[in-house]
């Protein structure tokens, strides 16, 4: 149904995954155990777990003419995205992205954007259809100046507009000004507000922080603990289920996908978060990027 569209409007890359002991210290060469090449970027991350979970979903993206960027559309149709707005750039690669994970699933990660940094304003005036999404959901991989376009073709047509502050970085007062949903985690949340997010008394301050700018709703996601959620009325925290962690590579991308399907769905903030802190806590569970996003018969 149009009515429920979601439309993801970000980053996609091949992932290179090496999964070691440790993570090197700088200029330190260790030996690693097991490669993996997955597809991956952030934006195509959440546009997965977005359909996956149920969601009607629209990829809004950039990629090379190349066999990255090829294998990547294949996927995406394979897993029931719509791929019109996939556009191939001739001049730059697919993005891609280095990134070692630890014994204990925590990693680093290097990203070379290629096709993503040129994905434009000008590249949306084509996407007649954003003007219909239910939400729009994006994340910061791709040039700010596309991402505050795409927000003020939504706020004028009325639609709502969620962004995952992923890689964290400045954003303008403009860009938080009526923005639906904002979705960090402790570290994007201490870049943003300048508070260390470590407990429900510094994640109240940090989402006080974008309320105080004209975001309507702040999810704040905290690993193990779960996440924190407040608006203008009411506030709670969603517990995360005690898992075993081997990669947390995607789990902030499956729960930004995850939340979109809930709340195009009708569910309330309590529902919806709970939905997507499963999702995202399942996801922890296995190796890679879109490999690790859980399908809906999973959650439910």
């Amino acid at each position: 149904m149009k009515g429920k569209r979601i439309f993801v409007v970000g980053s996609s890359n091949t992932d290179m995954v090496v999964k070691s002991a440790k993570l090197p210290r700088p200029g330190e060469t260790i030996m690693g155990g097991v490669f993996l090449m997955n597809a991956g970027g952030k934006g195509a991350n959440q546009a997965v777990a977005a359909a996956r979970l149920g969601g009607e979903v629209t990829f809004v993206a950039k990629v090379g003419n190349d066999i990255f960027g090829a294998q990547s559309v294949e996927g995406f149709k394979k897993e029931g995205i719509q791929t019109q707005y996939v556009l191939v750039d001739d001049t730059h690669p697919s993005g891609t992205a280095l990134i070692m994970v630890n014994e204990e699933g925590e990693n680093c990660i290097v990203v070379a954007p290629g096709a993503n940094a040129a994905l434009r304003p000008a590249d949306l005036e084509r996407v007649e259809e954003l003007k219909e999404a239910a939400i729009i959901l994006m994340q910061l991989e791709i040039p700010l100046e596309t991402i505050e376009a795409a927000k003020r073709i939504a706020v004028g047509n009325h639609r709502r507009v969620m962004i995952n502050p992923a890689p964290a970085q400045a954003l303008s007062d403009e860009l938080l000004t009526g923005l639906f949903l904002i979705t960090p985690n402790e570290s994007e949340a201490e870049v943003l507000t300048g508070i260390a997010v470590t407990d429900l008394e510094s994640a109240t301050r940090s989402a006080d922080f974008f309320l105080n700018k004209g975001v309507e709703n702040v999810v704040i996601t905290m690993g193990k603990q779960g996440a924190y959620f407040k608006n203008g009325s009411t506030s709670f925290m969603v517990p995360a289920p005690a898992v075993k962690a081997v990669d947390t590579t995607a789990a902030g991308d499956t729960f930004s996908g995850a939340l979109t399907v809930a709340i195009t769905e009708g569910m309330d903030w309590e529902q919806a978060i709970r939905f997507a802190v499963k999702a995202a806590s399942l996801s922890v569970t296995r190796m890679g990027a879109q490999a690790s996003v859980p399908f809906r018969s999973e959650i439910l």
